[in-house]
């Protein structure tokens, strides 16, 4: 059974929590909640059976959360306040993709987060435009495109067969639904591009783990790298995995040795 905390906007978030122990919460990237992301909830019983207590929540607009008066990063910011508020702090983030970007910038906005799991968190090159530029053209198409024009956008330098794969699948029509709460994935990847990351990560002192899969596209790699270059005691490291998505397993066992590793064990390699 779901239960619900209220953002600071009135916005009612639901989320489930298992097992015992420290506090990990999950961050969903793009177009993942509960019932749409059956993978995220086997990991998350697997980590919580390693002796964690899992929050893995449905982001506003999405599966059992409320539909919000508007969809911001700092929205998205002030969720995650209140959730680790309910949880009693601190936690560690899990972020999965675009989710990892807003891990980063709720890290970076002094919530209480005491370590940083990211998996393949899509950050353009520093210092670079095309993340404004990207955030600008999404929030066009969300004011006044269709809801498919929207999802097209947003996957528009995805390989094409994930787009053709996703327009063809049943859950298309689901995904076609949650255009307007993409604007913080996108708005968290322009934000890491606005200004030296050795600058916006700088208030973040979270043991941090920056993972890729053994197979992945181009930009992962060096966006991972510039993750643990510009975070202190950070670590970059491949696991198993390809297509942008991970074994629930490998990924639970992962995430259980990092946290119950020393912090001398975890500094950059």
């Amino acid at each position: 059974m779901s239960s619900h905390v209220t953002s600071a906007d009135g916005t009612r978030i639901a989320y489930d929590s298992q097992g015992a122990g420290p506090v990990v919460l999950l961050v969903g990237g793009a177009m993942q909640f509960r019932a749409f992301d059956s993978a995220t909830s086997a990991m998350a019983a697997l980590l919580a059976a390693e002796g964690f207590t899992v929050i893995n929540f449905d982001r506003r607009g999405r599966g059992e959360s409320a539909i919000a008066p508007s969809f911001t990063l700092a929205d998205t910011i002030e969720d995650l306040r209140a959730l680790i508020a309910t949880a009693g702090g601190p936690v560690t983030l899990v972020g999965n993709s675009s989710g990892g970007a807003i891990s980063l910038a709720a890290a970076a906005a002094g919530l209480g987060i005491s370590g940083l799991v990211l998996f393949e968190v899509p950050l353009g090159e520093e210092l670079g435009t095309d993340g404004a530029e990207f955030l600008a053209g999404l929030r066009e198409r969300i004011a006044s495109g269709t809801p498919d024009e929207t999802i097209e956008y947003f996957m528009k330098d995805m390989p094409p067969e994930w787009l053709d794969g996703a327009r063809h699948s049943p859950g298309w029509p689901v995904m076609t639904s949650m255009g307007p709460s993409l604007e913080p994935d996108s708005q968290s990847l322009a934000w890491a591009q606005s200004a030296p990351r050795a600058e916006l990560f700088s208030a973040i002192s979270a043991r941090t783990l920056a993972l890729v899969g053994e197979q992945t596209e181009p930009i992962m790699t060096p966006a991972a790298e510039s993750i643990a270059a510009n975070i202190p005691g950070a670590k970059f490291e491949r696991i198993p995995a390809a297509n942008h998505s991970w074994e629930p397993a490998v990924l639970a066992e992962r995430i259980a040795r990092f946290l119950k590793d020393t912090p001398a064990e975890t500094s950059s390699q």
